[in-house]
């Protein structure tokens, strides 16, 4: 299974463009801090990455307010065909109250 879910802020943006089928897509970075346990030690957890937003999704993700935190759901796939790096593809989001 391949389902990734994401307490996350939106660092950054981009406008929406069109794929060539005219499939709207958001591209943005997520960033993502809180603690987590490990080995019984509270551990510090910060990082970006990379998200887009595709079809009906990428217009309420374009409005959404820039760092505000959201709960994020999707998958993890490839950049494209031939990269070795991942992009969270988001297929749902939520208002999140959580601080972290």
């Amino acid at each position: 299974m391949n389902q990734l879910q994401l307490v996350a802020s939106i660092a950054e943006r981009d406008a929406v463009r069109y794929t060539p089928a005219g499939i709207p897509i958001v591209s943005a970075r997520l960033l993502h801090r809180s603690e987590q346990t490990e080995a019984s030690i509270a551990r510090l957890v910060e990082f970006e990455i990379a998200a887009l937003a595709a079809g009906e999704i990428s217009g309420r993700f374009s409005q959404a307010e820039l760092g505000k935190n959201f709960r994020f759901t999707g998958f993890l796939a490839r950049r494209n065909r031939n990269s070795k790096s991942l992009v969270f593809h988001i297929t749902d989001f939520e208002t999140c109250s959580q601080d972290h």
